[in-house]
């Protein structure tokens, strides 16, 4: 039908005419309340974000001459935050004459990694950067 009589079809019913697909040929087009299907749109997208999971990395430092008890503290700490469900970044910061010994720092991260390989398991090893060493642990996926 021509545009202006399905203009006056929607105008009778108090509706709106919208242009599904402007490019074909002819213009395709459904008469339909436009205020009402944005409102229901917005609706579902909220809906659709309410429903979704947002990932944060969270961060355990850990220093090369870490004690026992400091060494636990942090271990339990990124346990609870693998739970939660975030991924936990794990970094040494070597000081000084602690740079020429990395292999103490890729024991400590093994340890750690080993320590909560039930809750976790090793995105990203362990990586030298610069005067960082940085692992990335993400929670093991619930079953």
């Amino acid at each position: 039908m021509s545009a202006k009589e399905a203009l006056d079809l929607a105008s009778k019913d108090d509706l709106d005419l919208v242009k599904i697909a402007p490019q074909a040929k002819p213009p395709v087009c459904k008469i339909m309340d436009y205020g009402k299907y944005k409102f229901e749109q917005a609706k579902r997208e909220k809906e659709a974000r309410k429903n979704q999971k947002i990932i944060e990395t969270k961060e355990v430092r850990l220093s090369l001459n870490i004690d026992t008890h400091d060494f636990n503290t942090k271990l339990n700490n990124a346990i609870k935050f693998l739970k939660h469900g975030d991924k936990v970044k794990v970094s040494i910061r070597f000081r000084g004459r602690e740079m020429g010994h990395s292999e103490f720092g890729y024991n400590l991260m093994n340890r750690f990694s080993e320590a909560c390989e039930e809750f976790a398991m090793v995105s990203k090893p362990a990586k030298l950067e610069g005067r960082n060493m940085v692992m990335f642990l993400a929670p093991k996926p619930v079953k």
